[in-house]
């Protein structure tokens, strides 16, 4: 794989005394499960899941963005109008980045209204943010598409629509086909001001849904669509480093990372520091499709000043927040330099960004 551009974000400056600074960066599977029914009454429980702990952190003191992801929605949004413009010729077709316009409307929709629910009465209401994100019209990912969106088919059925409407197909991980899309890396956040100045105001802020909306900056600054969807952890990585937070949150569907996953002799963990994650990255232990994205999100925001990475599953966000659960990566080094493996330890503190980080 070509490697990726450094984060461009000029991290925000940090006081000591600010309140601490919380990105929580949400897989689209966490609202749309596979097998489950493609509703927006089942995506709204599932919403309303996850604003019980983003509530404990606003109480707990925290300022809060949340991010989302939306391979599922995006693949069927596009499908419906797909399935729309075969039974009207006359109805409009929507590119990707209308598509993923759309998905954060929906999903920023069901998200602020089941945060609103859970935040404290006399909290300011949560805001969502369209979000656009530029992206380099010369990224090599526009020629080798790899990001999976949409339902899960079976290989046949994922072939005879890449045979009707011009699309690449590939498998997901072994869980089924999916159509692919290029995926460029985000280069910059272009409402990354607006989402500072909500979080000053006290407000909750949802952003960067679906990685943002895919921008090219044309002659004389005009924005223009592309084909293509970014990935959620890449711009929620560079999105926290632009406004300064002190820790990433990704959710995942597993309760924490593993090394040898899927073998006999996969192993949790509990802890790693910014070396041994790489070490691992390098190593294969973190493949694409699979952790890999968030790994390499994990690394960039840490890299680039950030103070601590929670990797956790939605079910497990409660429990991790309180140190029972997820993987923190971390810059300095472990005890050891040997990553810490299972088992539950006690609550993690997280450190402000530019103080001593606290070995926990």
């Amino acid at each position: 794989m070509p490697p990726r551009p450094a984060l461009s974000a000029t991290s925000a400056p940090r006081t000591p005394s600010a309140a601490p600074l919380t990105v929580l960066a949400v897989g689209g599977n966490a609202l749309l499960r596979e097998g489950r029914p493609a509703t927006f009454a089942e995506q709204y429980d599932a919403a309303r899941r996850l604003a019980a702990p983003v509530a404990a952190l606003v109480r707990a003191g925290h300022r809060v963005v949340v991010t989302h992801g939306n391979g599922p929605q995006v693949g069927l949004i596009k499908r419906r109008a797909d399935l729309a413009a075969e039974i009207d010729p006359q109805l409009p077709s929507p590119h990707l980045d209308m598509c993923v316009a759309d998905s954060q409307g929906g999903l920023g929709c069901i998200l602020t209204r089941a945060l609103s629910t859970a935040l404290p009465a006399a909290a300011p209401p949560p805001v969502a943010v369209l979000t656009h994100t530029v992206v380099d019209t010369d990224d090599p990912a526009f020629a080798r598409p790899t990001k999976p969106i949409g339902a899960h088919l079976s290989r046949a059925e994922a072939e005879r629509l890449a045979d009707r409407h011009g699309w690449v197909v590939g498998d997901d991980a072994g869980r089924g086909w999916r159509r692919l899309v290029p995926s460029p890396a985000p280069v910059r956040i272009v409402e990354q001001d607006a989402v500072a100045a909500l979080l000053s105001a006290g407000h909750v802020v949802v952003a960067g849904g679906g990685g943002g909306i895919p921008v090219t900056v044309g002659p004389g600054g005009v924005l223009q669509g592309v084909e293509a969807v970014v990935d959620k952890d890449a711009t929620s990585a560079l999105l926290a480093t632009g406004i300064g937070a002190d820790e990433l949150i990704v959710t995942t569907g597993v309760d924490r990372i593993s090394l040898d996953w899927g073998t006999p002799r996969a192993r949790e963990l509990r802890r790693l520091d910014l070396v041994q994650a790489r070490r691992h990255l390098a190593d294969g232990q973190f493949p694409e499709g699979s952790m890999g994205p968030k790994v390499r999100a994990a690394l960039d925001f840490l890299a680039a000043g950030g103070s601590s990475v929670l990797v956790t599953s939605p079910e497990a966000l409660g429990r991790a927040l309180r140190g029972h659960s997820g993987t923190r990566i971390v810059p300095g080094p472990t005890a050891n330099s040997v990553p810490q493996y299972g088992t539950s330890g006690p609550a993690v503190r997280v450190p402000v960004r530019n103080t001593p980080a606290a070995d926990a």
